[in-house]
């Protein structure tokens, strides 16, 4: 079984920075793209950044410039650096993962952790 954990979410005033951390466990074969989403209260989840095993990212338009990816494929780790926060980057953050086993491709998630940027 393969598992995706999170950690580094929190409390943070507006202009502060997070770094979030996402390890895969288990029995996995290779991680192709991984990326983190976000969910606000009462909105659809979106992308907020994705990078491939190369090291290509893509980013929404709303954090780019503040936010970086990254990854470090000997850990099947994937972080989010997150500076100049602002009160709308507040949500759950995911981190998901195309991930190839022994007999299957499919999309993983963690279980979220909350960022919330106060003003």
């Amino acid at each position: 079984q393969v598992r995706l954990v999170e950690s580094g979410g929190g409390l943070v005033q507006a202009g502060g920075s997070l770094r979030l951390s996402c390890a895969a466990s288990g029995s996995l074969f290779s991680i192709n793209h991984m990326g983190w989403y976000r969910q606000a209260p009462g909105k659809q989840r979106e992308l907020v950044a994705a990078i491939t095993s190369g090291g290509t990212t893509n980013y929404a338009d709303s954090v780019k410039g503040r936010f970086t990816i990254s990854r470090d494929n000997a850990k099947n780790a994937v972080y989010l650096q997150m500076n100049s926060l602002k009160p709308e980057d507040t949500g759950v953050y995911y981190c998901n993962a195309d991930i190839t086993t022994g007999v299957a491709r499919f999309d993983c998630w963690g279980q979220g952790t909350q960022v919330t940027v106060s003003s």
